[in-house]
């Protein structure tokens, strides 16, 4: 499964609608994934000075996660292909 980023330019937005937005794009995440069409919302992480919000998820293709963003009415700005690096123990 490939990891994509999410970028949103989201000014003004408030804590309460940050939250909101999350739980949405779990939601539609889930019934996607139980219908067979597998997404996973994996973290979010937002920038107040810049009013952006980085969006991290996997799924078979952008083509996936920018529906998924949609139909939860989730406004984004490019979905972009990502990989991770992490530490070695």
């Amino acid at each position: 499964m490939t990891l994509y980023l999410v970028d949103r330019e989201i000014p003004g937005v408030t804590m309460d609608q940050l939250v909101a937005d999350q739980r949405a794009v779990i939601a539609v995440s889930r019934r996607f994934t139980a219908r067979g069409e597998y997404v996973r919302y994996i973290r979010s992480t937002y920038l107040p000075d810049e009013s952006r919000c980085m969006c991290w998820f996997e799924a078979p293709s952008a083509e996936t996660v920018a529906e998924v963003n949609e139909v939860a009415k989730v406004p984004f700005d490019r979905i972009l292909e990502a990989i991770e690096f992490t530490p070695e123990a």
